[in-house]
């Protein structure tokens, strides 16, 4: 049992059966919940049992409804249900490649058994399913596998040459984050990955931070990569440093240690008892698997993002956790790519950070296109799992920047659809060119949640692109 001396939480987690047994007690109040299983849509249950019992925030899911307005424009549905049965999540992070013979789609897939689902269209409305980048038994050695373990995200195809390059992010078996290349003679594969990860993360220095002895070393894992190959031939990766998944669990370590700091960080009492919990709970989360890790700290995360500039001001007056700081901004990277794709050339840039409030604590995503003699960066901004989701666009002279944002976000949810994210641009049937981004159907979301295949038309300006209807 985790006892947080001065905190109102004491808390004693366990395993039950493919969930956990939660006892939690505050003052004279006690009470046992039971998280059927360890997906964010049980935690979210769970967390607003808590809400009801102890007061702590109500997890957006469950919050009293926003709402958001009509799109301004109509976007048009692709792809609103699952096409096979090996398909378990939908069409997250869809990377869309036009071809001689049509559109193809790779697209997120979690822990599913077989890994990016590849589909391919010959007029944007019906789409075949045409395998897997990696079908059950193929993955990478380097890659964990199996439900609960392995995770694949964001997978892009480009032509190379006489053959296509895909680029991929999948949890090494050390349970970090690594970004992958694999390469086929066609988009249907059979497709061979290099061996090992083109890039790693790199371990966090917590030293003087006065974490606990249990807490795990943190690793800066790395996500979301891009292939560019600009018109004449350079070929540069975009990738995104994937610090958004260090700070949560150091900030409750860092409340756990210093309970005095909640009042200074949150203003309301739900918020400063979801902090309380949080750090009540966090050497638990410590030692469970990342993804049960992020489910855990959820809660902190939306109540730090709803005091965001309070939340960061007060750990820089207060001379507290700079890591903390330092691991808030999430920096996408650029760099040029070995002509074999087998390693990167030159130094990286950190080509975009996340300074806008509606971005919150991170970007991801990046996707470039050139268009009217420029370069476009598509990126999303806020957590994946909640209406804060968007799509925003900044413009350079060079690949590898400097990047003007636009400002605003180019796409929010509406009240057709949440948390759109993560696009990529490719021509439509008319040439003109279009961004294909996935979102959630109203009433849901979360992690393993399904993800819909949208798409708008793009006007770009001089300085300034636009959605457009089709």
């Amino acid at each position: 049992m985790a006892d947080t001396g001065n905190l109102p939480f004491t808390v004693d987690p366990a395993a039950q059966g493919e969930g956990f047994r939660i006892d939690v007690r505050s003052g004279a109040l006690s009470r046992r919940y039971a998280v059927s299983s360890a997906t964010q849509q049980d935690f979210s249950l769970f967390f607003r049992q808590l809400s009801d019992d102890f007061g702590t925030r109500m997890p957006q899911a469950f919050a009293e409804a926003i709402e958001h307005p009509a799109a301004s424009i109509s976007w048009r549905p692709l792809l609103t249900e699952n096409v096979h049965p090996q398909i378990l999540v939908g069409y997250g992070d869809p990377a869309v490649l036009k071809a001689e013979d049509g559109w193809w789609l790779a697209a997120t897939s979690n822990d599913a058994p077989d890994a990016f689902p590849v589909l391919h269209s010959s007029d944007l409305q019906h789409w075949e399913p045409n395998g897997f980048i990696f079908p059950a038994g193929k993955e990478p050695m380097w890659a964990a596998k199996g439900r609960n373990m392995a995770d694949f995200w964001a997978p892009e195809m480009e032509r190379v040459g006489d053959e296509y390059w895909a680029v991929f992010t999948a949890r090494q078996t050390n349970n970090a984050l690594a970004i992958g290349l694999a390469r086929a003679p066609n988009p249907t594969g059979p497709w061979v990955d290099n061996g090992a990860p083109l890039i790693t993360g790199k371990a966090v220095n917590t030293t003087g931070l006065g974490y606990d002895s249990d807490m795990p070393q943190l690793s800066g894992g790395v996500i979301d990569s891009h292939l560019f190959i600009d018109s004449d031939g350079q070929r540069f990766l975009f990738w995104k440093d994937d610090t958004n998944s260090i700070w949560p669990r150091p900030l409750a370590m860092l409340l756990r240690q210093q309970p005095e700091l909640i009042g200074k960080l949150f203003t309301t009492d739900a918020d400063r008892r979801t902090a309380a919990f949080a750090a009540a709970i966090v050497p638990w989360a410590n030692v469970q698997r990342p993804m049960v890790r992020f489910f855990l700290m959820h809660p902190l995360i939306e109540a730090a993002l709803a005091n965001w500039a309070r939340v960061r001001s007060a750990l820089v007056e207060y001379g507290l956790a700079a890591t903390i700081l330092e691991a808030m901004t999430t920096p996408i990277r650029a760099q040029r790519i070995a002509d074999d794709g087998r390693s990167l050339v030159g130094e990286d840039r950190i080509v975009l950070r996340n300074d806008l409030d509606w971005e919150g604590h991170l970007i991801e995503g990046p996707f470039v296109t050139r268009q009217e003699g420029r370069y476009w960066l598509f990126y999303a901004g806020n957590d994946f799992s909640t209406p804060s989701y968007g799509i925003g666009v900044a413009v350079a002279d060079h690949p590898m920047g400097p990047y003007t944002k636009q400002g605003e976000p180019l796409l929010k949810s509406t009240r057709e659809w949440l948390a759109p994210g993560h696009a990529s641009v490719a021509p439509g049937v008319d040439g003109k060119p279009q961004l294909f981004f996935h979102a959630f159907h109203p009433g849901t979301g979360g992690y393993n949640a399904f993800r819909a295949l949208l798409t708008v038309g793009l006007r770009f300006g001089r300085d300034r692109a636009d959605v457009v209807e089709l």
